[in-house]
């Protein structure tokens, strides 16, 4: 495989994967959007769909589309390490382009949500009144861009990324034991419905980010785009979606090599 097909293949379908993922959770999220509060299942079924579009789109690479699968595949010696950095590089830049399209494609709902005064005001407790001119809350669309747990619990958190990851990508790896599954498109298919299935178990208390890229190219994102009101990017928390993924990825390619 040729570096300009890593780079490519995980470029595109990583922007491919970030549009449609997070696409979904823009048209649950953002007022003036016909799927506003379209809920969970919508979110994990749009998660899988991207997941699933992207990995076609980027079948020359490998379609990693995930640098915690990267790094089990190379560790379980599927991958040569030194494509790592260029399958990583693709990856992030991949999902930086892929929000920014999400931006470009919900520009006017972004728009109205955010500038929306009973979205950005914060409450005066003294008065018991709105304050029009308080400073918004922080993060009202990160969501959008990136995850963020509901109950803030560093181990916890942490342990829950490694969990859902470790999971998605010992099945990754033990597709090989079923003959002709992790060379066909099926294989990519059972994959989206892992991630779909991760999102419906596991994504309650982080959002399931299980993709360091994932996560960490749209909160940059997030950061750099002129969003009024956006608040903050939550970087205090950026580490556990990119240091969990890839601690899960270790233990499910030691497994693999210990257990298959």
């Amino acid at each position: 495989m040729s570096s300009s097909d890593i780079f490519t293949g995980e470029l595109i379908g990583t922007a491919v994967l970030i549009l449609l993922g997070g696409g979904v959770c823009a048209a649950v999220t953002l007022k003036r959007s016909k799927a506003q509060n379209a809920g969970w299942l919508a979110i994990t079924f749009g998660w899988g769909f991207a997941v699933l579009t992207g990995a076609y789109i980027g079948a020359k690479s490998g379609a990693h589309l995930n640098p915690a699968v990267t790094l089990g595949l190379a560790i379980d010696g599927a991958v040569k390490w030194s494509d790592v950095p260029l399958y990583i590089g693709s990856q992030m830049l991949g999902a930086m382009i892929g929000a920014g399209l999400v931006w470009l494609a919900y520009y006017g709902q972004f728009k109205a949500h955010l500038t929306d005064p009973e979205l950005v005001s914060t409450l005066n407790p003294a008065e018991g009144m709105v304050d029009q001119t308080a400073t918004p809350q922080a993060g009202p669309v990160l969501g959008i861009f990136s995850t963020g747990p509901e109950i803030r619990n560093v181990v916890q958190n942490l342990v829950t990324e490694i969990i859902g990851t470790a999971a998605l990508v010992l099945f990754i790896l033990t597709m090989g034991l079923t003959k002709g599954l992790a060379t066909s498109g099926t294989g990519t298919l059972m994959v989206a419905l892992v991630v779909v299935g991760i999102g419906l178990s596991l994504g309650g208390p982080t959002g399931y980010a299980i993709n360091p890229a994932r996560d960490l190219g749209p909160r940059i994102m997030h950061a750099l785009l002129p969003l009024p009101n956006k608040g903050g990017s939550d970087w205090g928390y950026s580490w556990i979606p990119v240091a969990g993924p890839l601690i899960g990825a270790a233990l499910a390619a030691g497994i693999h090599k210990i257990a298959f």
